[in-house]
């Protein structure tokens, strides 16, 4: 081999990465600074900055309208949902909270991206945070704020489609002993318990009035369930098959949820409604697929987040009586994963 030779295609192909690199640093900075430059223009809503939570009602969200705050936390008066948003200085990818403290899901982006839970109190200041290890996806608080769950998308997992699966988990804000990852829970279907690798926890929402009991969604083998749990306990049983992301009413005896009417493939999410007591289900029919986790606006709305058509990143939040004639109406515009504060 000629040694002459061999450095001269080190050198050729040292500048074509050294070019590489550039055109994608290069790309990177002007799509960094178009992205700026986005943030820094006039917020297409009527928003001002707010140093606390509101005093009285309020419904909790992210701000999706393009300007200024874009994917900050807002709220707006629960009885002026269309009104002027207070937005805090804190970015969030998913949010919930109550009148006291609120949990932000976010997504640091740097030379190594990361995840996070961030606790805020009512001024928004930061009480605590925490490393998650996944994109964000769902999060939810107990009424009386001391319990907090996270769901995140995870890699790595050899069972999960495409390598991804989830990964749920539920904390507790006073410091004390959380529940660690719930796919250690002993799942529990007709009696007999599930220990396939496959599986899959995700969606938990909280019981009004029992610190220990909570609902969430569990799969295995191509199957899904609702599943009801237990933090002492340690248990995972099954209730109810094809429930996905549920929510507790706030009177505690329903759960609504999004029901895929069409495949595995092809997912079409139909809003639905369990009677705890017993066990019917209720179709509503609202046509468009709605991946979201319902939030109860009162014991006979719901609300849900949309993707705005065109408008990539852009959101809407709509409301629903839970009634199976209903029609959906515009309830927040430009805003997504809400909170209903009492």
């Amino acid at each position: 081999m000629n040694p002459a030779g061999g450095r001269k295609r080190w050198i050729i192909l040292l500048a074509i990465t050294v070019l590489v690199l550039a055109g994608a640093g290069s790309y990177a900075a002007v799509a960094f600074q178009r992205f700026q430059d986005s943030r820094s223009a006039a917020s297409a809503v009527s928003a001002a900055s707010g140093g606390a939570l509101p005093a009285a009602s309020f419904v909790m969200f992210r701000n999706t309208a393009p300007g200024q705050g874009y994917g900050m936390a807002g709220t707006v008066p629960l009885a002026a949902p269309s009104g002027q948003r207070l937005l805090a200085a804190e970015a969030c990818d998913r949010i919930y909270g109550t009148a006291r403290n609120v949990i932000c899901l976010k997504t640091n982006r740097g030379l190594v991206t990361n995840f996070e839970a961030v606790l805020l109190n009512r001024e928004w200041q930061p009480t605590g945070r925490w490393a998650v290890p996944g994109i964000p996806s769902r999060t939810r608080m107990s009424a009386d704020g001391s319990l907090v769950s996270t769901t995140v998308f995870v890699s790595g997992h050899s069972y999960g489609a495409s390598g991804f699966s989830t990964e749920t988990s539920i904390t507790r804000t006073d410091g004390g002993p959380g529940t660690g990852n719930l796919e250690d829970f002993a799942l529990l279907v007709n009696g007999s318990q599930v220990t396939a690798a496959d599986r899959n926890i995700w969606g938990v929402t909280f019981v009004p009035g029992d610190a220990d009991a909570f609902y969430a969604t569990a799969a295995s083998s191509g199957r899904i369930w609702l599943v009801k749990g237990s933090m002492s306990a340690r248990t995972l049983t099954a209730v109810h098959d094809g429930v996905e992301c549920p929510s507790v009413s706030p009177d505690g005896s329903r759960v609504a949820y999004k029901k895929n009417t069409g495949t595995a493939l092809a997912a079409h999410w139909k809003v639905a409604i369990l009677d705890l007591a017993s066990d019917k289900e209720t179709v509503l029919a609202e046509p468009r697929s709605v991946d979201d986790q319902i939030e109860w606006l009162d014991d006979g709305t719901l609300l849900y987040g949309l993707a705005r058509d065109g408008a990539e990143g852009d959101s809407d939040i709509w409301q629903i009586k839970a009634d199976p004639s209903a029609v959906a109406s515009l309830y927040i515009e430009h805003a997504w994963s809400p909170a209903v504060v009492r």
